[in-house]
């Protein structure tokens, strides 16, 4: 018996019952590469550094744009320039509204970004579902095709696509904005790379067994799955045609103007009113700032959703 004893392994605890201190650390040991393989990481103060430079540098043009459209011409010109804000805030915001027929532009805008991203949404789900999931003659050769169309420079449809708006007499119409981009590629290409794997083909078939049609199908099984791309890819197809200028400056005029178009006429004669310009840019963003403030939280689920299927 004593034989046994003096081979068998020492005690993890001492006399008093207290675990050993080489047990208690590697205990400590383990806990540490738990809760750093399965915990919550936190970030350290090099981060909220880095974090806080890159904060500061992206909100400073929206900062600069509010404390120039509360100053003057004159104070702007100045050297060094201002760094906070003045007492002119409210009436340059009130001559931009009415300069620039804002009130109007920020309605049309709306509608045109409004329509080319439920468009873009709609189309680009139903395109990029049958390029992942349907199997038909000469896909691939169609989806080369399709995101071949994303080479051509914008520049190059200009002029036949205004002379296609001018024999249809849609020339400064909110029609002839909208349709040029109410399909896009992107769209189609972005939406077929997510439900390749966000979609598994088993839920679709098992549908199918069940007598469900295409369009039950599309509504009930593609949708759901999509949703957190459609929302991330409806959200950057906004903001982009809102921010669009190159086509509706050409297609539009003053009488009939988008955000962008009306901001052209602000400020003119000898001496531009940069002032009155910042005011006008300043309203033409607060719209896009309001739709971030309330589906943020949305939109950024979405995109982490859709980072972590792919």
């Amino acid at each position: 018996m004593s034989a046994l004893k003096t081979d068998s392994a020492p005690s993890p605890r001492t006399a008093a019952g207290r675990p050993r201190p080489e047990h208690r650390a590697g205990r400590r040991r383990g806990r540490g590469r738990a809760a750093t393989a399965g915990g919550q990481l936190h970030a350290g103060r090099i981060t909220y550094a880095v974090l806080a430079v890159v904060t500061v540098i992206a909100l400073f043009p929206l900062f600069w744009t509010a404390v120039a459209a509360s100053r003057n011409n004159t104070r702007l010109a100045e050297t060094p320039p201002p760094f906070w804000f003045g007492g002119n805030l409210f009436k340059n915001l009130e001559i931009a509204w009415t300069d620039a027929n804002m009130g109007l532009a920020l309605l049309n805008t709306t509608i045109v970004a409004g329509s080319v991203a439920a468009g873009t949404v709609l189309f680009g789900t139903i395109a990029g579902f049958a390029f992942a999931k349907l199997r038909f003659r000469f896909r691939n050769l169609l989806l080369l095709l399709t995101i071949g169309t994303m080479m051509v420079p914008p520049q190059l449809s200009v002029v036949p696509l205004f002379m296609a708006i001018a024999e249809l007499e849609w020339t400064n119409q909110l029609q002839s904005v909208i349709l040029p981009t109410f399909v896009s590629a992107f769209g189609v290409f972005f939406m077929r790379q997510y439900l390749l794997e966000a979609l598994p083909t088993e839920l679709i078939e098992a549908a199918r067994v069940d007598g469900a049609s295409s369009l039950r199908i599309l509504w009930h099984v593609v949708f759901p799955a999509a949703r957190p791309a459609m929302a991330v890819l409806g959200m950057l197809t906004f903001v982009m045609a809102w921010n669009d200028f190159f086509w509706p400056i050409i297609a539009l005029t003053q009488q009939n103007p988008t955000v962008q178009v009306a901001l052209t006429g602000l400020g003119r004669g000898y001496i531009p009113d940069q002032s009155v310009i910042m005011a006008g840019a300043l309203l033409g963003t607060l719209p896009l700032l309001l739709i971030l403030a309330v589906f943020g939280k949305q939109i950024v689920g979405g995109i982490m959703q859709g980072a972590v299927k792919g």
